[in-house]
């Protein structure tokens, strides 16, 4: 019996080779920290569903991000829990609210890391809906202007990137008028293109307290059934003046992931969500995996898909080991 010529387990051998020779590298650079923030001070929290997580105050937000920049993550992304709550959610576009708050004191201590805003009312609705609300079913078109004018204001704050993740048909190029019109030409849009009704959102939604009031976001929340749907959605999205994409949620949608960046070639963002994070911290508390090695092994699926970078409750750790 001849030897085979062809022996792959040669570039195996070592740590040294597999690194030579490795096709897909997950840097700290790839990774967007999920924070959220919250009404008073002093406040660090930790959230009952995302084991390891927090809700900050303003002032503690400063503190976290100043660690997070410090462990070499990038860029966070900021999600607000109001102090008050109504049918329009208003305290989404409030100047002093606690997002625009967060904004300018991070970028005030922390020049260099990017903050990014999600764009959204769901956290500042008392239905819980991205939308206005009428007959119980979301009213897209009134939503706009009020996406638009929380985009603005979290421009005003100093946010380097804004986030739209309502799914409202249009919101892109209503934003991206709206920003233009108030001399914001400069700051990108990181669009929720492809965002689907899915049930891992559960711990994101305890730590946010936006769980609908009543039915469901399957109406304007994409099928998770569909990928054609996907393309069409980024598509319609990038005409309206996207600067990147991102597919959420990710470990089960990383198909869809790979076919939005083969088909456009643009910056495309994942988003590893809150349940796929719970997920793992259950496991890893039962000691069924090896967490660190599961959680870098996930980064590295994401990137391999084809994801610019990645949106995870585990950036900041990931990137210590990482460096």
């Amino acid at each position: 019996m001849s030897f085979p010529i062809e022996r792959p387990r040669r570039l195996r051998r070592t740590q040294r080779l597999r690194d030579l020779v490795r096709e897909t590298i997950v840097t700290p650079n790839d990774l967007v920290q999920p924070m959220f923030v919250v009404p008073g001070s002093g406040i660090k929290k930790e959230i009952s569903s995302l084991k390891g997580q927090f809700h900050f105050s303003v002032d503690m937000a400063v503190e976290e991000a100043k660690d997070i920049a410090a462990n070499g993550v990038p860029a966070i992304i900021l999600f607000g829990i109001p102090s008050y709550r109504d049918a329009t959610g208003s305290s989404a576009w409030d100047e002093n609210g606690e997002v625009q708050q967060a904004v300018t004191a991070i970028k005030k201590a922390v020049p260099e890391l990017l903050v990014i805003t999600d764009v959204c009312l769901c956290e500042y609705t008392d239905h819980g809906h991205c939308g206005m609300i009428h007959e119980q079913q979301v009213n897209n078109d009134p939503t706009l202007e009020l996406l638009a004018r929380t985009a603005v204001s979290h421009a005003k704050a100093g946010a380097d990137i804004v986030a739209p993740s309502d799914m409202m048909d249009g919101r892109v190029g209503a934003i991206r008028s709206a920003l233009d019109a108030n001399n914001f030409t400069d700051i990108p849009i990181l669009s929720y293109a492809v965002k689907y009704a899915s049930a891992y959102y559960g711990p994101f939604r305890e730590a946010a307290g936006s769980a609908p009031q009543f039915g469901d976001r399957s109406g304007y929340q994409m099928d998770p059934a569909n990928v054609l749907e996907a393309i069409r959605e980024a598509e319609l999205d990038i005409d309206e003046g996207a600067d990147m994409l991102m597919v959420k949620p990710g470990m089960v949608y990383l198909d869809v992931l790979s076919k939005v960046k083969e088909t456009f070639g643009r910056v495309t963002a994942v988003y590893h969500v809150s349940g796929e994070y719970a997920m793992i911290e259950a496991a890893a508390e039962k000691g069924w995996i090896d967490r660190k090695r599961l959680i870098l092994e996930t980064l590295l699926a994401f990137k391999r898909a084809g994801a610019d970078f990645i949106l995870t409750y585990h950036a900041k750790e990931a990137a210590g080991w990482l460096k």
